[in-house]
């Protein structure tokens, strides 16, 4: 279920742009965040991870990009088909070969 967004990417970037701009003028980026946040109308949770999100795109903060997250999601999706399609053939050939020696019994 994807839920639609209560803030367009404009405002985000807006946001992320205005915490940034000041950062300096706080002593931490959560500081920055509660400063900003009521101004934006979101919850200071939200702003600094939208600031995380984006200091991790540039490189500036580790972990995986949001690219590199899409394709990871991909994967595991990928990966969860593939052994849902290998479960099946496994039961199918146990099944066929099951058959095959009650054949060979019978005859």
């Amino acid at each position: 279920m994807n839920k639609s967004p209560k803030f367009s990417p404009e405002v985000r970037e807006r946001a992320v742009r205005l915490v940034q701009e000041c950062r300096s003028s706080y002593s931490s980026l959560w500081a920055a965040c509660e400063s900003i946040a009521p101004k934006i109308g979101c919850s200071v949770t939200t702003l600094n991870s939208w600031v995380q999100r984006v200091e991790i795109d540039a490189g500036q903060r580790p972990g995986l990009t949001t690219d590199e997250r899409e394709h990871l999601r991909q994967l595991e999706r990928e990966v969860k088909e593939l052994r849902r399609a290998n479960d099946i053939l496994k039961a199918a050939s146990a099944f066929f070969a099951q058959a095959e020696l009650d054949r060979r019994i019978k005859s």
